[in-house]
This record gives C-alpha cells, structure tokens and sequence, in this order.
C-alpha cells in the first residue's frame, strides 16, 4: 500500500452525509457507517466492518468518524 488510505470520508455535506471516494473515485454519499460497509463491499470486501477504524484503509476527514449529519 502507497501509506495513503485507499478510501476517503469526507466531510459532512450541508444536507447531511459525507461523499466517499476511492483512490480518488467518487463512490457517492454515505449517511451512516453501513452505507460505507456497502461501497466496501462493492469493491471487494464484503468483511470490511473492521477496517473503518483501521487509518491504514480508512481517512475519516473534516469530523467525527462515523459522523454523518452537519449539526
């Protein structure tokens, strides 16, 4: 691995959610912790519910991780 996490949560959005990306591809918006279990899951780890508190896999920007609203 390149020591940048692969995946990027970052912050909230004014509606609420935090968009995703992937080495820089945007995956969409997630709203809770199992929205961004899913887009791991669609690239390839399906037993990802361990890595969201790994930095290693998982760069938590702007915010609480695991923090989706604005308020």
């Amino acid at each position: 691995m390149s020591g940048r996490a692969p995946l990027v949560v970052h912050p909230a959005l004014d509606t609420s959610g935090r968009e995703v990306t992937a080495r820089g591809e945007n995956l969409g918006v997630a709203f809770s912790d199992e929205d961004l279990l899913e887009f791991l899951g669609r690239a390839g780890l399906p037993d990802a519910e361990d890595l969201l508190d790994d930095p290693a896999w998982v760069k938590w920007r702007g915010g609480q991780a695991h923090f989706y609203g604005t308020g």
